[in-house]
């Protein structure tokens, strides 16, 4: 008997109703007094490849761009058919004054649980599809973001021939905000080398996606996991399954290294060694460590994010009481 039900289409269809319901009382949902800063954009690209500017001077502009290619090939690549090509179709599918609004609204909300935050220089650009896989890096010793606009293309983009397809799931326009929440999440969430179990790895991860859904309130879920709307919801479909599954098998206190790139590690599916794994949604340790996360809040609403933060796997997982409810 599988493990897993099988979704049924209307299963489906009422899923998607609910995920478009808001979530009563989301306590994320906050009040920002004072809106961050003004963002500005500034496209390295446009700039690199207009011929109109000298060279010299766009190197003095930027001069971290050139890296240790050589002058010869650099003034190459400012010509280089292909890569306009490329440059100009990525340009076209981003809306610039929205970006911005969305990322101001991301950087007013980090600003506000953590006061300290300061707007980054934002910086968009073509890596001709060298950076794609992973698009977004950000400089925090110079508080600098860059954005390649190649890795965000649309889902079966031609660009994207080769590529696998489980990549290209999240390299969509909408996906752009989202990861540029995560990296920030990221650098605030911080690992224990004295906690390495499952449940430790699951928690972290759900850590970060706790803060997504603070940074990004108003953003889908799905989108906050790198999922398509149907990976979503078969993970909320399956969620009692899932843990079922780890109980059973005894892998929330387990150890074993491999864990992490069955059920954490990006890929095309979860690894459960079932029949069920080519339709399972990946990475999902990370969905059930985020559903716990959430199970904690709704025991312990009053707790600061910033406190929460600090908690150790076992005390969150203890405290949580994470019962998933049964399809």
């Amino acid at each position: 008997m599988k493990i897993f039900r099988i979704i049924a289409l209307s299963s489906i269809l009422v899923l998607a109703l609910d995920s478009c319901k808001k979530e009563p009382g989301n306590q994320w949902k906050v009040e920002i007094k004072d809106t961050a800063e003004k963002v500005e954009l500034t496209d390295i690209s446009k700039q690199f490849y207009n011929q109109d500017i000298p060279l010299e001077q766009f190197k003095a502009k930027f001069p971290w761009f050139q890296g240790t290619v050589s002058d010869a090939d650099f003034g190459k690549r400012r010509a280089d058919v292909e890569e306009i090509k490329i440059y100009k179709e990525a340009a076209g599918k981003i809306d610039e004054t929205k970006l911005q609004k969305e990322l101001q609204d991301l950087f007013a909300h980090i600003k506000y649980y953590f006061p300290q935050f300061k707007n980054p220089k934002v910086y968009l650009f073509s890596s001709a599809l060298q950076m794609v896989q992973d698009p977004i890096f950000y400089d925090s010793k110079g508080n600098l973001l860059f954005i390649d606009i190649t890795g965000f293309m649309g889902d079966g983009n031609a660009n994207y021939k080769g590529l696998e397809l489980y990549f290209q799931k999240s390299m969509n326009p909408q996906n752009m905000v989202p990861k540029v929440s995560q990296i920030f999440a990221e650098n605030i969430v911080t690992e224990d080398p004295d906690h390495q179990k499952f449940i430790d790895k699951v928690i972290l991860n759900g850590k970060i996606m706790i803060l997504q859904d603070a940074f990004l309130p108003e953003t889908p879920d799905y989108l906050k996991m790198n999922y398509t709307k149907k990976q979503y919801d078969w993970a909320v479909s399956n969620e009692s399954n899932i843990w079922n599954y780890f109980v059973e098998s005894n892998l929330i206190f387990g150890d074993d290294p491999r864990l992490v790139e069955r059920f954490i590690s990006p890929g095309p599916f979860s690894k459960f060694y079932t029949e069920i794994d080519n339709e399972s949604s990946p990475q999902i340790g990370i969905f059930t460590g985020w559903q716990i996360c959430k199970a904690y809040f709704r025991q312990k609403p009053e707790t600061k994010l910033v406190d929460f933060l600090k908690f150790d796997g076992t005390k969150i997982f203890n405290e949580a009481v994470y019962k998933p409810k049964k399809p």
